[in-house]
């Protein structure tokens, strides 16, 4: 009898003291499940004491985001990990929405396409700090997903691809910070307000091809590992391409840029096309570096075009390039065939220096 008390005091001790461990584990990762706003269905945010087994735990569902979406509400997660794959052609078709509360971008593109349904997603889309592993994709090659809440991925990584081709965002964009692991593809996506890729990392392909941005767009200081296609893209407002880094090969070919373009200090590690592109506002390529071929054959520039301080490591294509505004083309002590001279000068004085030191 006593030895039967020892052993229940033992594990009844032993029980309270694994309790004591994993209870402040458990109270550090904060759950908060209370919708920030009535247009929000799903809402789960997870504090940043949470551990990887914790956000597993609390996996959001592709599944679940659907339903959201399907109900007319939005959802707004952080610090999750999503499951499954969102196939967004799997919302239904709807009637197109009242001309007056769509951008006029928006209702343009409904109009001359004649659409009378169109999928939609009602309510805001925001998945920040997370983990998506399954694929994103819109699947369609005609009409458009109208997606009338804003739409903020910031800090959130892709594990698979991610395809919102013919998406038609009605409100702000923002994927900064954002980590695409593989396919990015934003074919004929129209961006009605401002939109913000500042500091994203896209991985093996990224592709805007005849996407239109309505307003500003930033993509300051972000990365791009694999292709980059910018194929008769339209920028109404000022783009940003500060800072950027193209790995691969990149093409502007056919684009139109109406207001203020800024590459300065843009690395370009591969070819880049230009072919074709029309720069209708200032144009700012000052300190950028391209490391294999520039190509702006048949570019118009209308408005300035700053070149000043570029480094071109081989020389570059103006091929019936047409210029209407003021230049600032790289010269003096910036112009690559300048720094060549002087290297070459210096090494014919070295020559001789060291021939004359041998004679005396």
């Amino acid at each position: 009898m006593r030895l039967s008390v020892i052993v229940a005091v033992s594990v009844i001790s032993v029980f309270a003291l694994n309790l004591s461990f994993t209870a402040p584990a458990l109270a550090d990762c904060v759950v908060e499940r209370k919708p920030t706003e009535s247009a929000v269905l799903l809402t789960r945010h997870l504090g940043k004491d949470c551990t990887a087994q914790e956000r597993e735990a609390q996996a959001v569902t592709a599944a679940e985001l659907l339903a959201a979406f399907e109900s007319g509400k939005g959802v707004d997660l952080n610090g999750v990990v999503i499951t499954g794959d969102l196939m967004l052609d799997e919302l239904p078709l709807v009637p197109v929405p009242p001309p007056d509360v769509l951008p006029p971008r928006v209702r343009d593109a409904i109009l001359k396409q004649g659409l009378r349904q169109v999928r939609v997603v009602s309510g805001p889309i925001l998945i920040r700090n997370s983990l998506v592993r399954g694929r994103i994709a819109t699947n369609l090659k005609e009409g458009y997903l109208v997606v009338k809440g804003p739409v903020a991925m910031t800090g959130t990584t892709f594990e698979r691809s991610v395809d919102v081709s013919h998406a038609a965002f009605a409100e702000s964009v923002d994927f900064s910070e954002a980590v695409f692991l593989r396919e990015g593809f934003f074919i004929r996506a129209i961006f009605s307000q401002p939109a913000r890729f500042e500091k994203t990392a896209f991985g093996t392909h990224s592709r805007f091809h005849k996407a239109v941005f309505s307003e500003t767009v930033t993509f300051l200081r972000a990365g791009f590992n694999g292709l980059a296609e910018f194929l008769d893209v339209t920028f109404e407002k000022d783009a940003s391409f500060s800072r950027t880094y193209f790995k691969l090969g990149t093409g502007f070919s056919g684009s139109r840029f109406l207001g203020l373009l800024d590459f300065s200090e843009a690395v370009f590690e591969r070819e880049a096309f230009f072919l074709f592109t029309i720069f209708e506002g200032d144009a700012y390529f000052r300190r950028a570096t391209f490391r294999a071929l520039a190509d702006f054959t048949d570019a118009e520039f209308k408005g300035v075009h700053d070149f000043a301080k570029v480094f071109f490591q081989i020389e570059p294509r103006f091929i019936r390039t047409k210029r209407s505004g003021s230049s600032q083309a790289p010269g003096g002590l910036h112009d690559p065939r300048f720094l060549y001279g002087i290297a070459a000068a210096l090494v014919i004085f070295t020559v001789l220096f060291v021939l004359l030191l041998h004679k005396g």
